[in-house]
């Protein structure tokens, strides 16, 4: 079963939800369920990499819009595994 992220991970829960994250990640669990997850900061892709160092076969499941915008912002979507919309690319000019 997943270990699912609760609905607010931000910086005040981060410590206390590493904990927990990482002994599931110890027990043998290799996938984390972001569903839940409706407010967020930096804190949450700091633990999705904590946890990616831990196990390098972590699957991050139902990541939200905005959790995938956020890891596209710091560069770190492909890293965990997170399908970046397509729509996120237009309008965007390098020119």
């Amino acid at each position: 079963m997943p270990f699912a992220l609760p609905a607010i991970v931000t910086h005040a829960q981060a410590p206390q939800l590493e904990a927990q994250l990482l002994a599931a990640l110890s027990g043998g669990e290799s996938e984390v369920d972001c569903s839940a997850v409706t407010q967020l900061d930096s804190s949450l892709i700091a633990l999705l990499l904590a946890a990616r160092r831990v196990r390098s076969d972590l699957r991050v499941a139902n990541a939200t819009a905005q959790a995938r915008s956020l890891a596209q912002l710091y560069g770190v979507e492909a890293l965990l595994g997170l399908p970046v919309s397509p729509a996120q690319h237009h309008g965007h000019s390098h020119a």
